[in-house]
């Protein structure tokens, strides 16, 4: 179930099999009694923004709306409470009182959990908050992951919730990377260059003494270190952020949609364990989940503020240029599922099924364009994985594209977080204008570290598999979205150079097949199904 509140979750497809959780507004068919063809602004009265169906496009939704919002008067409000004492709010004040700050007047806040860890507006009295209106909160389009809709203003928000029951619980932002793909990263880009930014809480998916269970890291969201409340702490941030950009530049960055990649760069920068460039190009400003100790207010509303209009940061945007496709009965060997979660413009995430000890990619970013025509020189960062399995080669001065080689790997340990291990390999990509290096877009890379693996060097001393154990040891953490259950162990055999096929050992005990995966001649089929504990299983089906 959802912590924080009730939910009837539909059920979304992911790679073949069936997780429940809440679907996108746009993705819904049900019907609302109001609604019009071209749907009215929202009108901000009294510091609320009151959405209701009049506001969006009639269901279904095939499309994810942009809701907008005008603001008819604006008060004259201070930028914080009177409770807000500290040096970076007393400098955030001073700047919005000089007119070199913009403050909060434009500015949405967006509680995804009906109040369970709601910032606190007083303390920001120019965030207008977002409220919905019954009908919408019937088919919660107010609550979770904000992937339903759009506005044409900056948002922040927060969401603490969870699923907290069974074998699927998973943070917020593992449930949207998981189950709900292929349109779930894809609307938290849409959010990103919309200038919308909301904070979810890790749950358990970065414990101490844990593992990073997420699949991919991405710069479209911020991940909070802890539970429920621990959130409050980057709203805040992030309010401050917005506040302390200068108007000019708040305005440039919404009109060039660099306004949330913007952000997480100043977030990112002015965290007290990155006191200078040579920290941000490193692994310690790129965390999966970032704890409230680091954030430094007076810093980030310093960045922010230096920023000109002429100076802006680009946002990073990859495409992949090369990538081998896999062989069934050379690469794979019987589970049928793609190795790509998902691809982005600033996150590109692949899950290792193959069985090469090597994996190679050719990255670009030559769509990256400097909003004031800068050149660009880019950074290509290992964050995490083991540097003697990993190479990164650029493939010209200013590292506009890279080959990247990923050997096979274990676990590492968390840059920063000492006690929690991660079997990702994540890279990141900064752009650099001359002035202000760019928030990261990254690849990320999961390994099923759950397998027992062994490899061998062959005859021309390339490694290669000889023997592949599926079932996980017991105690072995993995997600059962992305690693559906497989039970059994192959042993395979060479002449020279070329595979000749393979023993599988499972319950039902011996199978041969040759090098084309077939068994007795026939290519077998491998369904997802419901298994053991209602988890999902691969099963061999022979034609």
């Amino acid at each position: 179930m959802w912590a924080a509140g009730g939910i009837s979750p539909v059920p979304v497809l992911v790679a073949g099999l069936f997780l429940s959780v809440a679907s996108p507004a746009w993705a819904q068919n049900e019907a609302w009694s109001l609604g019009e063809t071209d749907p009215a602004p929202v009108v901000v009265n009294g510091g609320v923004a009151y959405l209701a169906p009049v506001h969006l496009p009639p269901p279904p939704l095939t499309d994810r709306p942009t809701v907008r919002v005008t603001f008819p008067t604006l008060t004259n409000a201070p930028v914080l409470g009177p409770k807000k004492k500290k040096r970076g709010h007393q400098l955030l004040a001073q700047l919005v009182a000089q007119g070199k700050a913009a403050g909060n007047r434009g500015d949405l806040y967006d509680n995804r959990d009906r109040g369970h860890s709601r910032l606190n507006v007083k303390a920001h009295p120019q965030l207008t908050e977002l409220l919905y209106h019954p009908v919408l909160r019937d088919q919660n389009i107010d609550y979770g992951a904000a992937v339903g809709l759009l506005f044409d203003v900056p948002v922040i928000g927060n969401s603490s919730t969870a699923l907290t029951a069974g074998p699927f619980a998973r943070s917020v932002p593992r449930m949207v990377l998981t189950g709900m793909q292929p349109v779930g990263a894809e609307a938290l880009y849409q959010n990103y260059v919309n200038g919308q930014i909301h904070v979810y809480p890790s749950y358990r998916d970065h414990e101490p003494g844990g593992k990073d269970m997420l699949p991919a890291n991405t710069p479209y969201y911020i991940i909070s270190q802890g539970s429920s409340g621990s959130d409050q702490p980057h709203l805040e941030a992030l309010a401050m952020i917005l506040a302390a950009f200068r108007p000019d530049t708040k305005a440039r960055l919404m009109e060039t949609g660099l306004l949330a990649s913007t952000v997480q760069m100043v977030f990112r920068r002015s965290r007290n364990q990155v006191r200078e460039r040579g920290a941000y190009l490193a692994a310690v400003a790129h965390p999966t989940a970032f704890p409230a100790e680091g954030i430094n207010l007076e810093r980030l509303v310093a960045l922010a503020n230096a920023i000109q209009p002429d100076n802006i940061p680009p946002m990073v945007q990859l495409s992949v240029l090369e990538e081998p496709e896999n062989q069934p009965g050379v690469d794979v060997f019987g589970d049928g599922l793609s190795e790509r979660l998902f691809d982005t413009p600033s996150a590109i995430a692949r899950v290792w099924r193959s069985h090469r000890y090597k994996r190679e990619m050719v990255l670009s970013a030559k769509d990256t364009v400097d909003p004031n025509g800068r050149p660009l020189t880019f950074n290509w960062v290992l964050l995490r994985g083991d540097r003697r399995q990993v190479t990164i080669a650029p493939l010209d001065d200013t590292g506009t594209s890279a080959r990247i080689t990923i050997g096979w790997q274990g676990p590492s340990i968390v840059a920063g977080s000492d006690d929690v291990s991660s079997s990702r390999v994540d890279i990141a990509v900064i752009a650099y204008n001359g002035v202000y290096d760019s928030a990261p877009a990254f690849l990320s890379v999961l390994l099923p570290d759950h397998e027992t693996r062994y490899y061998s060097p062959g005859p021309e001393a390339d490694m290669r598999i000889t023997r592949l154990v599926r079932t996980a040891r017991d105690g072995q953490i993995f997600d059962p979205v992305v690693f559906p259950r497989t039970d059994w162990a192959d042993d395979f055999t060479y002449d020279g150079t070329s595979l000749t096929g393979w023993v599988r050992r499972s319950e039902f005990g011996e199978q041969s097949f040759d090098a084309e995966g077939k068994t007795g001649g026939k290519q077998p089929r491998y369904p997802i199904v419901e298994g053991v504990d209602g988890l999902p299983a691969v099963v061999q089906q022979t034609q």
